[in-house]
């Protein structure tokens, strides 16, 4: 199974973290949007789309990047994200849906939590500071393991 990442990690490297774990697991090659074109995804079996969550949705240019891709049928997604809040997945609902969109089945979901200097955490000097922790990458280990076995 050929596997890619697509992410974007802005802040704190958060994203970057979970996303090299999963990489490993899978064997994935790791792109940020801007390092391909989005429409020579076409060789991967499993493509995975994540970033930090921005006013309640993935960063602007992983969506953009999404919107720019040609239709793309037969290919299985997850998505990835962190956030400074609980309750990550929630904000998925808009990368899930262009995804669809675009022709992919979206066979599973992973979110943790992460250091935020967001808007007014940046005055309290942050929250989450020692997020994502040896456990939350452990999880994001478990969680590509888990798409390893169900895809064999």
């Amino acid at each position: 199974m050929k596997t890619s990442i697509i992410y974007v990690s802005v802040h704190h490297g958060n994203t970057e973290k979970v996303a090299k774990e999963i990489a490993e697991v899978l064997n994935a090659d790791l792109f940020k949007p801007t390092e391909l074109d989005p429409n020579t995804l076409s060789e991967y079996d499993l493509i995975g789309f994540g970033s930090g969550i921005y006013l309640l949705k993935h960063h602007e240019s992983l969506l953009n990047f999404v919107d720019k891709m040609d239709e793309l049928k037969d290919k299985k997604a997850f998505i990835f994200s962190t956030s400074g809040f609980p309750m990550q997945s929630l904000f998925h609902s808009t990368l899930r849906k262009s995804l669809s969109e675009k022709g992919f089945d979206v066979v599973d979901e992973f979110s943790c939590r992460g250091f935020s200097t967001y808007g007014p955490f940046k005055r309290i000097g942050g929250i989450n500071k020692d997020k994502p922790n040896k456990e939350d990458l452990e999880n994001a280990r478990k969680f590509a393991a888990d798409l390893k076995k169900s895809r064999k």
